[in-house]
């Protein structure tokens, strides 16, 4: 088992003849992700990396049955493409876009929501589920099958621990790196519900980071869940008001501070380390 990504998972890649596009295209099809078609205004009937090209979701979707659509296009544009694929009926949505401004992110959270998507991102590094299938640039070669749930708004940082981790020799149930805008698509809690009725994961690492307050609805799932979760926390130095990576790794009011995370998640049961280096032992405590 798994969450959102698996063997059967059929995409179509809006924004496919973009260059980070194709080369995240190559890499997915290598790995056996089923991509059934790309969607490129005006190039339609065109083919790239042997995937043909379409002008329209609608059109790519006449002649295929994705349920899966990633959409690589510039931020102001992210909102126009999710409103197609809104209207083309697709579920799940990975958008690989940084930067995609609030109000358009708090539109598509909206709708999402309204209308039951599952919209990982935006600015998300992906999604694998090892030896399955692999959306965006999850690094296949330190992700093994495995009883880990992994979680993170950072992708550079979920490389990191993926590549501690199975080096202690953990593998996983799905990895997914959930986005670093401002505004996510779903929340930590939404994604740990996943985890904790998934009959593979076992145990469950969520990485956080300065900015935002998700911990707080996250910490309250925490307290219900029968599986352990792990959790770490970037910005211990960060200063107030300044921006860290991501445009959502910024310190606006306490709650927002890694100190303060780090009380709400250890009162809720969460077992919080203070560097990456610092999981594998605790996780091989609690098996």
């Amino acid at each position: 088992m798994s969450i959102l990504v698996n063997r059967q998972t059929s995409v179509i890649i809006h924004g496919l003849t973009g260059r980070y596009a194709s080369l995240q295209a190559a890499m997915m099809k290598q790995y056996g992700t089923l991509i059934a078609a790309g969607v490129a205004p005006g190039r339609g009937g065109e083919s790239l990396l042997e995937i043909p090209l379409f002008d329209s979701v609608a059109e790519a979707l006449a002649v295929s049955a994705a349920d899966t659509a990633i959409v690589y296009v510039p931020a102001a544009l992210v909102l126009e493409t999710f409103y197609e694929i809104l209207d083309n009926g697709i579920k799940t949505v990975f958008i690989g876009t940084e930067g995609v401004p609030v109000h358009n992110g708090l539109k598509i959270r909206r709708l999402a929501e309204e209308n039951g998507l599952w919209v990982i991102g935006p600015n998300s590094l992906g999604a694998i589920t090892p030896g399955e299938s692999l959306l965006g640039s999850m690094d296949p070669a330190i992700c093994k099958p495995g009883k880990l749930g992994l979680m993170s708004r950072s992708g550079t940082l979920s490389l990191l621990v993926m590549s501690i981790l199975n080096q202690a020799g953990f593998g996983f149930s799905t990895a997914i790196s959930i986005g670093g805008d401002l505004i996510s698509g779903r929340s930590q809690a939404d994604y740990l519900r996943q985890f904790e009725n998934d009959p593979q994961t076992e145990q469950v690492v969520m990485l956080t980071e300065i900015g935002g307050f998700m911990e707080g609805p996250a910490a309250e799932q925490i307290r219900v869940m029968s599986k352990p979760v792990f959790c770490y926390i970037v910005g211990w130095q960060a200063p107030p008001g300044k921006t860290m990576g991501h445009s959502g790794a910024r310190i606006r009011e306490d709650r927002e501070t890694a100190e303060a995370k780090m009380r709400v998640l250890t009162q809720a049961g969460a077992r919080v380390v203070r560097t990456p280096w610092e999981l594998p032992a605790m996780l091989e405590k609690t098996e």
